[in-house]
């Protein structure tokens, strides 16, 4: 499998994600929504780079027991419950996002929320991935 990604010619490179990502040959895996609790749906922190960086745990999880890593990855929106907590995080989040995800080659999204079904989550995080055929 391979994925590359797309940038249309004249566009600036975008920083922290891509516009754009082609896949090929594959396997297409979608994963629901991961917030910043644990396996056991617990919540351990009503801080925003916290549940974040377990939301990421999360992703990779689901990833792992597919047999893909985060290598795989796509496309991934975020849907956040205040975008000013989401800015203020940034460094936590970037870190997080680096040691767990590793790399920026992904389509992202990120969307201010009203709220998430799950009263106490800030962010929920949604991925596709395309795993080799």
């Amino acid at each position: 499998m391979s994925h590359d990604t797309v940038l249309p010619e004249g566009w600036p490179r975008p920083r922290g994600y891509a516009n754009a990502v082609l896949a090929q040959p594959g396997r297409l895996l979608s994963i629901a929504g991961m917030i910043g609790w644990d396996a056991q749906q617990r919540f351990h922190s009503d801080d925003f780079g916290q549940q974040a960086r377990q939301a990421l745990a999360n992703v990779v999880d689901c990833l792992r027991a597919a047999g893909a890593g985060p290598e795989h990855i796509v496309r991934m929106t975020w849907y956040v419950t205040d975008k000013r907590a989401y800015l203020a995080a940034g460094a936590q989040v970037g870190a997080a996002f680096r040691e767990l995800i590793g790399h920026y080659a992904i389509a992202m999204t990120a969307v201010e929320v009203k709220a998430l079904i799950e009263d106490r989550a800030l962010v929920e995080i949604e991925v596709t991935a395309v795993l080799p055929a």
